[in-house]
Formats: C-alpha cells, sequence, structure tokens
C-alpha cells in the first residue's frame, strides 16, 4: 500500500490568522506492508502492532488538525518498518532490520515508491506556498510509547522545535500557554521526549527554507492517552486545534 495523500488548500483570512499557510503531515500514520514485502515481515505482527511499527493516534490527529485550519494534509500508511519517512537517507535508522539487509537496489525501490514521493509531496506543497508569499506552518503529527527502555516518559504532549528557529520557539512558547490555561493538569513539555532539532522532516524542510518563511513543528501525543483514556483522547481532538488557533492569533498580533 502506498501512502495516502490529499491536499485542500487553506482559507487564509480564516479566524484572525491570515498570513499562514498549514500543511500537517503524518510520517509513522499505518502499519501497513505491502504484498512484495511480506516474507520480510513474517511472524512479525506483534512488532508492527507496537510503537516501532507505527504511531498509534497520530494520524487521526493530523486529520483533526487539517480539517480545523483548512491545511494541506499528507499522510502515510506504511509502517516506518519498511522504510522510515521521518529520517533523512543515509540515516541508521532509515531501514528496520529486516529492511536493511535486502540489497542495494531493493532499497532502492522502496526509496523511489514509497520514501521519495511522499517527501516530495511535502515539500512541494511548502515551496508553492513560499512562492506565494505565505509563511508556512508544518505541524508533524506524531505519537510517543509512555516508556521506552525502562524510562516512563513523564509528558502528555511535546512539542518539538529547532531553538535557534524564532518563529518555532515563539509558536510553541504560545502553544503551550494556551494549553495550559485550557487544561492545566494536561502535561506539556518542550521538546520533549526527542530534541526537535534532531534528524527528520521538518529538520530536512528547515535547510531549504528560511525561518521567516517556514515553521516546522512536531507534535507528540502519549500513546498512554491514545491507547488508554478515551475521554482525553477525545478532548484532545478539540483542544489540540483551539489551542494551536490561539496561539497562531497571538504570535500573527
Amino acid at each position: 500500500m502506498q501512502q495516502q495523500c490529499a491536499a485542500v488548500y487553506p482559507n487564509t483570512s480564516r479566524e484572525g490568522i491570515p498570513i499562514y499557510f498549514f500543511i500537517v503531515t503524518c510520517e509513522h500514520g499505518g502499519n501497513a506492508i505491502p504484498a512484495p514485502y511480506h516474507d520480510l515481515f513474517r511472524d512479525q505482527q506483534a512488532l508492527l502492532d507496537s510503537h516501532r511499527g507505527y504511531d498509534a493516534g497520530a494520524l487521526p490527529m493530523a486529520q483533526k488538525l487539517a480539517t480545523a485550519f483548512d491545511g494541506a494534509l499528507v499522510t502515510a500508511t506504511v509502517s516506518r518498518l519498511l522504510v522510515d519517512l521521518n529520517r533523512s537517507i543515509g540515516h541508521p535508522q532509515l531501514f528496520s532490520a529486516m529492511t536493511r539487509r535486502l540489497s542495494p537496489a531493493m532499497r532502492e525501490e522502496i526509496l523511489a515508491h514509497y520514501y521519495r514521493p511522499y517527501r516530495e509531496r511535502v515539500e512541494t506543497l511548502v515551496r508553492q506556498a513560499v512562492s506565494e508569499g505565505k509563511r508556512v506552518i508544518h505541524i508533524s503529527s506524531h505519537s510517543f510509547t509512555p516508556e521506552l527502555d525502562g524510562k516512563v516518559r513523564r509528558a502528555d504532549i511535546g512539542l518539538l522545535y529547532h531553538p535557534a528557529r524564532d518563529g518555532e520557539v515563539k509558536l510553541c512558547a504560545h502553544w503551550r500557554a494556551s494549553l495550559a490555561a485550557l487544561a492545566p493538569a494536561l502535561r506539556v513539555r518542550r521538546n520533549y521526549p526527542y530534541a526537535g532539532k534532531g534528524d527528520g522532516l521538518t529538520a530536512y524542510l528547515r535547510l531549504r527554507f528560511s525561518a521567516s518563511s517556514y515553521i516546522g513543528i512536531e507534535l507528540e501525543v502519549n500513546q498512554h492517552i491514545v491507547q488508554s483514556d478515551a475521554a482525553m483522547w477525545t478532548t484532545l481532538g478539540a483542544l489540540l486545534p483551539d489551542s494551536l488557533r490561539a496561539a497562531c492569533a497571538v504570535a500573527a498580533a
């Protein structure tokens, strides 16, 4: 199964935030393995169903955010264990243990069919918006396992950004403040559980677009909420878009 892509261009004059073009992506939205590679993953369904196979909840959250902002939406449902769309070519985690042993030609075929079309689609949307004089806000939707290597992650929401990009710093500060005002009990941390300047799609796009034209934020939601707290997960579906809208309005003022 190839990535599922959709794009709806935003109404740039909506609700007091006229200067932004929103694009929402989801690099780890599913755990599908295309038929030609089924043999590589025989007896690996439990692994595919785990946090290593995909980001639970990331796809529906991406869809909610894109709908809320009339934004462009680009999503993938092929498992990150086939190829990780959020890693650069040459990164040691681009391919998993199952696909790393394939021949160079077979790995290149995976890149050609699943990796490059996705990345090029996102970059094209950003480039088009920038060429039209819009400032892009890119939200890359992810989720994280509550515990990794025996260490409990003590956050409900993570907002990842590059600390040297002023627009990203300010937007995440406003977003965190907006979330604190709307849901004081929610544990929101910045650049947690990962560093926002690490390798990823947003990092790649920062190299190609200036800080004045591109803001790239990775949204991380704790999978405990997705899988075990239905009430909070439902609440987040409205809370995250509402709080982001309020943050953008402050940033644009």
